[in-house]
Protein backbone atom coordinates (compact mmCIF):
# COMPACT_ATOMS: atom_id res chain seq x y z
CA UNK A 1 0.00 0.00 0.00
CA UNK A 2 1.54 3.32 -1.08
CA UNK A 3 1.49 6.50 0.98
CA UNK A 4 -1.51 8.00 -0.83
CA UNK A 5 -3.56 4.81 -0.50
CA UNK A 6 -2.59 4.45 3.16
CA UNK A 7 -3.58 8.07 3.82
CA UNK A 8 -6.97 7.56 2.13
CA UNK A 9 -7.59 4.37 4.15
CA UNK A 10 -6.79 6.08 7.47
CA UNK A 11 -9.05 8.99 6.55
CA UNK A 12 -11.91 6.58 5.78
CA UNK A 13 -11.42 4.81 9.12
CA UNK A 14 -11.41 8.16 10.95
CA UNK A 15 -14.67 9.15 9.25
CA UNK A 16 -16.26 5.84 10.24
CA UNK A 17 -15.12 6.26 13.84
CA UNK A 18 -16.46 9.81 14.02
CA UNK A 19 -19.77 8.68 12.52
CA UNK A 20 -20.07 5.86 15.05
CA UNK A 21 -19.16 8.23 17.86
CA UNK A 22 -21.81 10.75 16.83
CA UNK A 23 -24.41 7.98 16.48
CA UNK A 24 -23.61 6.60 19.93
CA UNK A 25 -23.68 10.06 21.50
CA UNK A 26 -27.39 10.30 20.77
CA UNK A 27 -27.99 7.81 23.60
CA UNK A 28 -25.49 9.30 26.03
CA UNK A 29 -26.75 11.99 28.38
CA UNK A 30 -24.17 13.42 30.77
CA UNK A 31 -26.96 14.94 32.91
CA UNK A 32 -28.10 11.55 34.23
CA UNK A 33 -28.90 11.69 37.96
CA UNK A 34 -25.95 10.14 39.89
CA UNK A 35 -26.16 7.08 42.10
CA UNK A 36 -28.15 7.18 45.32
CA UNK A 37 -26.59 8.42 48.53
CA UNK A 38 -29.47 7.11 50.65
CA UNK A 39 -32.78 5.38 49.96
CA UNK A 40 -35.83 4.74 52.14
CA UNK A 41 -38.69 2.33 51.34
CA UNK A 42 -42.06 2.73 53.04
CA UNK A 43 -44.13 -0.30 52.09
CA UNK A 44 -47.95 -0.20 52.27
CA UNK A 45 -48.90 -3.86 52.01
CA UNK A 46 -52.64 -3.36 51.71
CA UNK A 47 -52.43 -1.64 48.31
CA UNK A 48 -49.21 -2.98 46.69
CA UNK A 49 -47.72 0.47 47.17
CA UNK A 50 -44.24 1.59 48.20
CA UNK A 51 -43.11 5.17 48.70
CA UNK A 52 -39.42 5.53 47.76
CA UNK A 53 -37.29 8.43 49.00
CA UNK A 54 -33.86 8.78 47.44
CA UNK A 55 -31.15 11.35 48.08
CA UNK A 56 -28.38 12.02 45.56
CA UNK A 57 -25.48 14.48 45.41
CA UNK A 58 -25.41 16.48 42.17
CA UNK A 59 -22.81 18.94 40.86
CA UNK A 60 -24.52 22.07 39.49
CA UNK A 61 -23.19 24.91 37.37
CA UNK A 62 -24.64 28.37 37.26
CA UNK A 63 -27.41 28.54 34.74
CA UNK A 64 -29.77 25.85 33.47
CA UNK A 65 -28.84 22.24 34.33
CA UNK A 66 -30.75 19.37 32.71
CA UNK A 67 -31.22 16.29 34.91
CA UNK A 68 -32.35 12.94 33.53
CA UNK A 69 -34.32 10.36 35.54
CA UNK A 70 -35.19 6.92 34.10
CA UNK A 71 -37.47 4.13 35.34
CA UNK A 72 -37.11 1.64 32.47
CA UNK A 73 -38.19 -1.96 33.24
CA UNK A 74 -39.56 -0.99 36.65
CA UNK A 75 -43.04 -0.48 38.12
CA UNK A 76 -42.48 3.15 39.13
CA UNK A 77 -45.51 5.42 38.70
CA UNK A 78 -44.27 8.36 36.59
CA UNK A 79 -47.10 10.63 37.77
CA UNK A 80 -45.71 10.50 41.31
CA UNK A 81 -42.06 11.41 40.65
CA UNK A 82 -41.03 14.60 42.45
CA UNK A 83 -37.73 16.46 42.93
CA UNK A 84 -36.86 18.47 46.04
CA UNK A 85 -33.66 20.27 47.05
CA UNK A 86 -32.31 19.38 50.48
CA UNK A 87 -29.37 21.79 50.42
CA UNK A 88 -29.33 25.28 48.89
CA UNK A 89 -33.08 25.24 48.17
CA UNK A 90 -33.03 29.02 47.77
CA UNK A 91 -30.36 28.77 45.05
CA UNK A 92 -31.98 26.01 42.99
CA UNK A 93 -35.31 25.86 41.15
CA UNK A 94 -37.02 23.36 38.84
CA UNK A 95 -38.03 25.27 35.72
CA UNK A 96 -39.95 22.48 33.98
CA UNK A 97 -40.36 18.72 33.59
CA UNK A 98 -40.23 17.07 30.15
CA UNK A 99 -41.14 13.53 29.07
CA UNK A 100 -39.25 12.95 25.79
CA UNK A 101 -41.31 11.04 23.21
CA UNK A 102 -38.31 9.18 21.78
CA UNK A 103 -37.23 7.95 25.23
CA UNK A 104 -40.14 6.28 27.03
CA UNK A 105 -39.91 5.75 30.78
CA UNK A 106 -37.64 8.76 31.18
CA UNK A 107 -37.99 12.40 32.16
CA UNK A 108 -35.86 15.56 32.22
CA UNK A 109 -35.82 18.30 34.83
CA UNK A 110 -34.40 21.65 33.88
CA UNK A 111 -32.91 23.13 37.05
CA UNK A 112 -31.95 26.78 37.33
CA UNK A 113 -28.86 27.12 39.57
CA UNK A 114 -27.32 30.22 41.12
CA UNK A 115 -24.30 28.29 42.39
CA UNK A 116 -21.33 26.28 41.14
CA UNK A 117 -20.98 23.24 43.37
CA UNK A 118 -22.60 20.19 44.91
CA UNK A 119 -26.12 20.01 46.33
CA UNK A 120 -28.19 17.17 47.81
CA UNK A 121 -31.46 16.46 46.05
CA UNK A 122 -34.35 14.21 47.12
CA UNK A 123 -36.38 12.24 44.58
CA UNK A 124 -39.64 10.62 45.73
CA UNK A 125 -41.96 8.34 43.82
CA UNK A 126 -44.38 5.45 44.21
CA UNK A 127 -43.68 1.98 42.93
CA UNK A 128 -45.39 -1.40 43.17
CA UNK A 129 -44.03 -4.93 43.31
CA UNK A 130 -42.54 -4.62 46.80
CA UNK A 131 -44.42 -6.42 49.55
CA UNK A 132 -43.89 -7.77 53.01
CA UNK A 133 -45.46 -10.38 55.22
CA UNK A 134 -45.13 -11.39 58.84
CA UNK A 135 -44.74 -14.84 60.30
CA UNK A 136 -44.75 -16.03 63.89
CA UNK A 137 -43.14 -19.02 65.55
CA UNK A 138 -44.49 -20.08 68.96
CA UNK A 139 -42.89 -22.78 71.10
CA UNK A 140 -45.16 -23.85 73.97
CA UNK A 141 -43.72 -25.25 77.18
CA UNK A 142 -44.28 -28.92 77.99
CA UNK A 143 -46.96 -28.03 80.57
CA UNK A 144 -48.69 -25.63 78.12
CA UNK A 145 -48.64 -22.58 80.37
CA UNK A 146 -46.09 -20.31 78.69
CA UNK A 147 -44.67 -19.83 75.23
CA UNK A 148 -41.65 -18.37 73.45
CA UNK A 149 -43.02 -16.22 70.62
CA UNK A 150 -40.92 -14.85 67.75
CA UNK A 151 -42.07 -12.55 64.96
CA UNK A 152 -40.29 -12.09 61.63
CA UNK A 153 -41.03 -9.94 58.61
CA UNK A 154 -40.04 -10.87 55.08
CA UNK A 155 -39.68 -8.19 52.37
CA UNK A 156 -40.12 -9.35 48.76
CA UNK A 157 -38.86 -7.15 45.92
CA UNK A 158 -40.35 -7.68 42.45
CA UNK A 159 -40.35 -4.01 41.45
CA UNK A 160 -37.69 -4.28 38.73
CA UNK A 161 -35.27 -2.10 40.73
CA UNK A 162 -32.43 -3.02 43.08
CA UNK A 163 -32.37 -1.10 46.36
CA UNK A 164 -28.98 -1.11 48.08
CA UNK A 165 -28.48 -0.08 51.72
CA UNK A 166 -32.12 0.87 52.00
CA UNK A 167 -33.91 1.87 55.18
CA UNK A 168 -37.06 -0.27 55.25
CA UNK A 169 -40.32 0.84 56.86
CA UNK A 170 -43.36 -1.43 56.96
CA UNK A 171 -46.82 0.13 57.30
CA UNK A 172 -49.51 -1.76 59.25
CA UNK A 173 -52.93 -0.38 58.38
CA UNK A 174 -55.26 0.03 55.42
CA UNK A 175 -55.31 2.79 52.84
CA UNK A 176 -57.83 3.27 50.06
CA UNK A 177 -56.66 4.05 46.53
CA UNK A 178 -58.78 4.48 43.42
CA UNK A 179 -56.05 3.24 41.09
CA UNK A 180 -53.23 0.73 41.38
CA UNK A 181 -49.63 1.82 41.03
CA UNK A 182 -48.82 -1.17 38.80
CA UNK A 183 -51.30 0.17 36.24
CA UNK A 184 -50.08 3.75 36.55
CA UNK A 185 -46.51 2.56 35.92
CA UNK A 186 -47.53 1.68 32.35
CA UNK A 187 -48.81 5.16 31.55
CA UNK A 188 -47.38 6.76 28.39
CA UNK A 189 -45.52 10.11 28.37
CA UNK A 190 -48.34 11.64 26.36
CA UNK A 191 -50.85 10.81 29.11
CA UNK A 192 -48.51 12.07 31.81
CA UNK A 193 -48.15 15.42 30.10
CA UNK A 194 -51.92 15.61 29.71
CA UNK A 195 -52.64 15.34 33.42
CA UNK A 196 -53.28 18.51 35.35
CA UNK A 197 -51.18 19.09 38.46
CA UNK A 198 -54.03 18.44 40.91
CA UNK A 199 -54.80 15.03 39.44
CA UNK A 200 -51.14 14.26 38.98
CA UNK A 201 -50.41 14.48 42.71
CA UNK A 202 -53.76 13.37 44.10
CA UNK A 203 -52.61 9.80 44.61
CA UNK A 204 -49.51 10.85 46.48
CA UNK A 205 -51.42 13.13 48.82
CA UNK A 206 -54.05 10.51 49.59
CA UNK A 207 -51.56 7.77 50.37
CA UNK A 208 -49.09 9.80 52.39
CA UNK A 209 -51.23 12.29 54.32
CA UNK A 210 -51.86 9.95 57.25
CA UNK A 211 -48.19 9.05 57.57
CA UNK A 212 -45.89 11.89 56.71
CA UNK A 213 -47.97 14.86 57.81
CA UNK A 214 -48.03 13.36 61.32
CA UNK A 215 -44.54 11.89 61.58
CA UNK A 216 -42.84 12.93 64.75
CA UNK A 217 -46.04 14.44 66.14
CA UNK A 218 -48.27 11.63 67.34
CA UNK A 219 -45.80 8.81 66.87
CA UNK A 220 -44.12 6.85 69.59
CA UNK A 221 -41.11 4.64 69.10
CA UNK A 222 -40.05 1.41 70.73
CA UNK A 223 -36.73 -0.42 70.47
CA UNK A 224 -37.28 -4.17 70.40
CA UNK A 225 -35.60 -7.41 69.41
CA UNK A 226 -32.11 -7.80 68.03
CA UNK A 227 -28.90 -8.62 69.79
CA UNK A 228 -25.33 -7.48 70.23
CA UNK A 229 -22.47 -8.66 68.08
CA UNK A 230 -20.26 -7.67 65.20
CA UNK A 231 -17.63 -4.96 65.23
CA UNK A 232 -18.06 -1.74 67.09
CA UNK A 233 -20.94 -3.12 69.15
CA UNK A 234 -23.40 -2.92 66.25
CA UNK A 235 -26.44 -5.18 66.18
CA UNK A 236 -25.82 -8.43 64.32
CA UNK A 237 -29.49 -8.84 63.35
CA UNK A 238 -31.98 -6.33 61.96
CA UNK A 239 -33.94 -4.64 64.72
CA UNK A 240 -37.34 -3.09 64.22
CA UNK A 241 -38.56 0.19 65.70
CA UNK A 242 -42.32 0.70 65.82
CA UNK A 243 -44.16 4.02 65.69
CA UNK A 244 -47.86 4.62 66.29
CA UNK A 245 -49.32 7.17 63.89
CA UNK A 246 -53.07 7.62 64.15
CA UNK A 247 -54.68 4.47 62.68
CA UNK A 248 -51.36 3.32 61.21
CA UNK A 249 -48.26 1.72 62.67
CA UNK A 250 -44.85 1.83 61.01
CA UNK A 251 -42.32 -0.93 61.64
CA UNK A 252 -38.85 0.45 60.86
CA UNK A 253 -35.86 -1.85 60.42
CA UNK A 254 -33.10 -0.21 62.43
CA UNK A 255 -30.20 -0.83 60.06
CA UNK A 256 -30.13 -0.57 56.28
CA UNK A 257 -30.77 -3.60 54.12
CA UNK A 258 -29.91 -4.40 50.51
CA UNK A 259 -32.92 -5.91 48.71
CA UNK A 260 -32.13 -6.84 45.10
CA UNK A 261 -34.91 -7.23 42.56
CA UNK A 262 -36.29 -10.77 42.57
CA UNK A 263 -35.06 -11.44 46.10
CA UNK A 264 -36.63 -11.51 49.53
CA UNK A 265 -35.11 -10.80 52.94
CA UNK A 266 -36.27 -12.05 56.33
CA UNK A 267 -35.84 -9.79 59.39
CA UNK A 268 -36.60 -10.33 63.08
CA UNK A 269 -39.27 -8.09 64.57
CA UNK A 270 -39.41 -9.30 68.18
CA UNK A 271 -38.76 -12.20 70.51
CA UNK A 272 -40.78 -12.65 73.71
CA UNK A 273 -40.15 -15.43 76.23
CA UNK A 274 -42.43 -16.85 78.92
CA UNK A 275 -45.53 -15.44 77.25
CA UNK A 276 -48.56 -16.75 79.19
CA UNK A 277 -51.38 -18.27 77.19
CA UNK A 278 -54.64 -20.06 77.85
CA UNK A 279 -55.89 -23.43 76.64
CA UNK A 280 -59.63 -23.49 76.04
CA UNK A 281 -61.97 -26.07 74.51
CA UNK A 282 -64.65 -24.55 72.31
CA UNK A 283 -67.85 -25.63 70.63
CA UNK A 284 -68.83 -23.08 67.97
CA UNK A 285 -70.54 -24.86 65.10
CA UNK A 286 -70.58 -21.85 62.78
CA UNK A 287 -66.80 -21.36 63.18
CA UNK A 288 -65.31 -24.79 63.79
CA UNK A 289 -67.99 -27.25 62.70
CA UNK A 290 -69.84 -29.79 64.81
CA UNK A 291 -66.96 -30.70 67.11
CA UNK A 292 -65.20 -29.54 70.25
CA UNK A 293 -61.82 -28.03 69.35
CA UNK A 294 -58.81 -27.14 71.45
CA UNK A 295 -57.56 -23.54 71.30
CA UNK A 296 -54.35 -21.72 72.22
CA UNK A 297 -55.25 -18.12 73.14
CA UNK A 298 -52.55 -15.42 73.41
CA UNK A 299 -53.50 -11.85 74.35
CA UNK A 300 -51.62 -8.94 72.78
CA UNK A 301 -51.19 -6.91 75.97
CA UNK A 302 -48.46 -5.85 78.38
CA UNK A 303 -49.47 -8.47 80.93
CA UNK A 304 -48.64 -11.11 78.33
CA UNK A 305 -45.27 -9.40 77.61
CA UNK A 306 -46.65 -8.10 74.30
CA UNK A 307 -49.09 -5.25 73.70
CA UNK A 308 -46.70 -2.45 72.70
CA UNK A 309 -47.96 -2.39 69.10
CA UNK A 310 -50.58 -4.10 66.95
CA UNK A 311 -49.42 -7.38 65.40
CA UNK A 312 -49.58 -7.56 61.60
CA UNK A 313 -51.43 -10.36 59.90
CA UNK A 314 -49.33 -13.38 59.01
CA UNK A 315 -48.76 -17.09 59.40
CA UNK A 316 -48.57 -18.42 62.98
CA UNK A 317 -46.83 -21.78 63.50
CA UNK A 318 -47.06 -23.45 66.89
CA UNK A 319 -44.70 -26.09 68.29
CA UNK A 320 -44.55 -27.74 71.70
CA UNK A 321 -41.59 -28.81 73.81
CA UNK A 322 -41.97 -32.59 73.92
CA UNK A 323 -39.82 -32.94 77.05
CA UNK A 324 -37.17 -34.95 75.17
CA UNK A 325 -35.04 -32.08 73.85
CA UNK A 326 -37.26 -31.88 70.81
CA UNK A 327 -40.27 -30.08 69.39
CA UNK A 328 -43.63 -31.37 68.20
CA UNK A 329 -45.44 -29.45 65.47
CA UNK A 330 -49.00 -28.68 66.54
CA UNK A 331 -50.69 -26.31 64.11
CA UNK A 332 -50.41 -23.37 61.76
CA UNK A 333 -52.89 -20.56 61.36
CA UNK A 334 -53.22 -17.52 59.09
CA UNK A 335 -53.71 -14.74 61.62
CA UNK A 336 -55.55 -11.52 60.94
CA UNK A 337 -54.30 -8.11 62.09
CA UNK A 338 -54.26 -8.13 65.92
CA UNK A 339 -54.85 -4.74 67.62
CA UNK A 340 -53.47 -4.02 71.09
CA UNK A 341 -55.61 -5.90 73.61
CA UNK A 342 -56.95 -8.37 71.06
CA UNK A 343 -56.08 -12.08 70.85
CA UNK A 344 -54.23 -14.56 68.70
CA UNK A 345 -56.44 -17.66 68.66
CA UNK A 346 -54.98 -20.84 67.15
CA UNK A 347 -57.21 -23.85 66.49
CA UNK A 348 -55.29 -26.98 67.56
CA UNK A 349 -58.01 -29.35 66.34
CA UNK A 350 -59.85 -32.00 68.33
CA UNK A 351 -58.45 -33.71 71.43
CA UNK A 352 -59.09 -37.48 71.67
CA UNK A 353 -58.86 -37.22 75.47
CA UNK A 354 -61.87 -34.89 75.69
CA UNK A 355 -65.26 -36.23 74.56
CA UNK A 356 -68.20 -33.90 73.90
CA UNK A 357 -71.73 -35.11 73.14
CA UNK A 358 -75.18 -33.57 72.73
CA UNK A 359 -77.77 -36.09 73.88
CA UNK A 360 -81.54 -35.57 73.60
CA UNK A 361 -83.28 -36.97 76.68
CA UNK A 362 -86.94 -36.37 75.86
CA UNK A 363 -89.34 -34.37 73.69
CA UNK A 364 -92.96 -33.23 73.92
CA UNK A 365 -95.53 -30.74 72.56
CA UNK A 366 -98.04 -28.53 74.31
CA UNK A 367 -99.87 -25.21 73.98
CA UNK A 368 -101.60 -26.56 70.86
CA UNK A 369 -103.97 -24.26 68.93
CA UNK A 370 -106.45 -25.49 66.34
CA UNK A 371 -108.03 -23.68 63.39
CA UNK A 372 -111.73 -24.66 63.15
CA UNK A 373 -113.34 -25.45 59.76
CA UNK A 374 -110.67 -23.51 57.89
CA UNK A 375 -111.86 -20.26 59.45
CA UNK A 376 -109.93 -17.85 61.62
CA UNK A 377 -111.43 -19.40 64.72
CA UNK A 378 -108.82 -20.82 67.06
CA UNK A 379 -109.14 -23.05 70.09
CA UNK A 380 -106.50 -24.18 72.56
CA UNK A 381 -106.61 -27.91 73.26
CA UNK A 382 -104.93 -29.98 75.89
CA UNK A 383 -104.00 -32.97 73.75
CA UNK A 384 -104.88 -35.16 70.73
CA UNK A 385 -108.17 -36.30 72.24
CA UNK A 386 -109.55 -32.77 72.03
CA UNK A 387 -108.75 -32.28 68.33
CA UNK A 388 -112.01 -31.80 66.46
CA UNK A 389 -113.03 -32.97 62.99
CA UNK A 390 -112.53 -30.40 60.20
CA UNK A 391 -109.82 -28.65 62.17
CA UNK A 392 -106.08 -28.24 61.69
CA UNK A 393 -103.17 -27.49 63.98
CA UNK A 394 -102.34 -23.79 63.82
CA UNK A 395 -99.73 -23.46 66.53
CA UNK A 396 -97.80 -25.39 69.15
CA UNK A 397 -94.72 -25.39 71.37
CA UNK A 398 -92.03 -28.03 70.98
CA UNK A 399 -90.09 -29.02 74.10
CA UNK A 400 -86.71 -30.80 73.84
CA UNK A 401 -84.52 -31.62 76.83
CA UNK A 402 -80.79 -32.15 76.17
CA UNK A 403 -77.64 -32.84 78.07
CA UNK A 404 -74.29 -31.57 76.84
CA UNK A 405 -71.97 -34.21 78.23
CA UNK A 406 -68.24 -33.52 78.59
CA UNK A 407 -65.80 -36.25 79.61
CA UNK A 408 -62.28 -35.11 80.49
CA UNK A 409 -59.68 -37.91 80.33
CA UNK A 410 -56.69 -35.52 80.57
CA UNK A 411 -54.53 -35.10 83.68
CA UNK A 412 -55.62 -31.53 84.41
CA UNK A 413 -58.81 -29.45 84.58
CA UNK A 414 -60.05 -27.94 81.33
CA UNK A 415 -62.16 -24.91 80.46
CA UNK A 416 -65.00 -25.52 78.02
CA UNK A 417 -66.90 -22.80 76.18
CA UNK A 418 -70.13 -23.69 74.37
CA UNK A 419 -71.85 -21.40 71.88
CA UNK A 420 -75.06 -22.62 70.18
CA UNK A 421 -77.38 -20.79 67.80
CA UNK A 422 -81.13 -21.31 67.32
CA UNK A 423 -83.58 -20.10 64.69
CA UNK A 424 -87.11 -18.95 65.42
CA UNK A 425 -88.96 -18.06 68.63
CA UNK A 426 -86.98 -19.96 71.29
CA UNK A 427 -86.99 -20.08 75.08
CA UNK A 428 -83.79 -21.55 76.56
CA UNK A 429 -84.23 -22.91 80.08
CA UNK A 430 -81.31 -24.08 82.18
CA UNK A 431 -79.60 -23.91 85.58
CA UNK A 432 -76.14 -23.68 83.97
CA UNK A 433 -74.26 -20.91 85.86
CA UNK A 434 -72.99 -17.91 83.90
CA UNK A 435 -75.14 -18.55 80.85
CA UNK A 436 -75.67 -15.51 78.61
CA UNK A 437 -76.70 -14.41 75.12
CA UNK A 438 -73.83 -13.89 72.69
CA UNK A 439 -76.27 -12.34 70.22
CA UNK A 440 -80.05 -12.38 69.66
CA UNK A 441 -80.03 -16.03 68.50
CA UNK A 442 -76.95 -17.49 70.22
CA UNK A 443 -76.52 -18.86 73.74
CA UNK A 444 -73.07 -18.98 75.34
CA UNK A 445 -71.63 -20.32 78.59
CA UNK A 446 -68.28 -21.46 80.00
CA UNK A 447 -67.65 -24.25 82.48
CA UNK A 448 -64.74 -26.14 84.02
CA UNK A 449 -64.37 -29.93 83.99
CA UNK A 450 -61.94 -31.47 86.47
CA UNK A 451 -59.33 -34.02 85.43
CA UNK A 452 -60.81 -37.48 84.92
CA UNK A 453 -64.39 -36.25 85.48
CA UNK A 454 -67.64 -36.07 83.53
CA UNK A 455 -70.23 -33.30 83.62
CA UNK A 456 -73.80 -33.19 82.25
CA UNK A 457 -74.99 -29.72 81.28
CA UNK A 458 -78.79 -29.96 81.11
CA UNK A 459 -81.02 -27.53 79.27
CA UNK A 460 -84.47 -27.36 77.68
CA UNK A 461 -85.21 -25.71 74.35
CA UNK A 462 -88.83 -24.57 73.83
CA UNK A 463 -89.56 -23.59 70.22
CA UNK A 464 -92.85 -21.86 69.39
CA UNK A 465 -94.29 -22.91 66.04
CA UNK A 466 -97.07 -21.59 63.78
CA UNK A 467 -99.27 -18.89 65.29
CA UNK A 468 -97.45 -19.31 68.61
CA UNK A 469 -94.27 -17.82 67.13
CA UNK A 470 -94.26 -14.10 67.84
CA UNK A 471 -90.59 -13.20 67.37
CA UNK A 472 -87.27 -14.45 65.99
CA UNK A 473 -84.86 -14.55 68.90
CA UNK A 474 -83.76 -16.54 71.93
CA UNK A 475 -84.99 -15.71 75.43
CA UNK A 476 -83.10 -17.02 78.46
CA UNK A 477 -85.29 -18.42 81.22
CA UNK A 478 -83.90 -19.53 84.56
CA UNK A 479 -85.08 -23.03 85.43
CA UNK A 480 -85.90 -23.72 89.07
CA UNK A 481 -84.47 -27.22 88.79
CA UNK A 482 -82.72 -29.15 86.06
CA UNK A 483 -85.11 -29.79 83.15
Amino acid sequence: MNAITRHAFLLAVLVLLLTASISSAKNIDLSTVPNRATVQLTIYNSEDLTLVRETRIVSFKKGVNPLQFSWANTLIDPTSVELRFITNPDKLEVLDTTFPHDKPQMLYWNVQSEIDGDATIEITYFTSGISWRADYVGIASADETTMKLENFVRVINNSGEDYENAQVRLVVGTINLVEKIAALAQITPEKVEGLNEDRKHELKRDASKSIFDKEGASGRSLFVGGGSGGSGGESSTPVIIKEGLSEYFIYTVERTETIPNGWSKRMRSFEAVDVPFKVQYRYREEEYGDELVRMYIITNDVKSKLGTTPLPDGMVRIFRDNGRDGLSFLAEYESRYIPIGDKIEVNMGTDPEVIFELIQLRASRDNIWMQINGMNVFKQVGGPAEIEVNSSVAGWDEHAVFTQRVRNYTAKPIEVEVRRSYDGHVAYRSTIPGIKLFDFRTVEFTTTVDAGKRVDLLHEVVTSQGRNAKQNNVTLQKADVNP
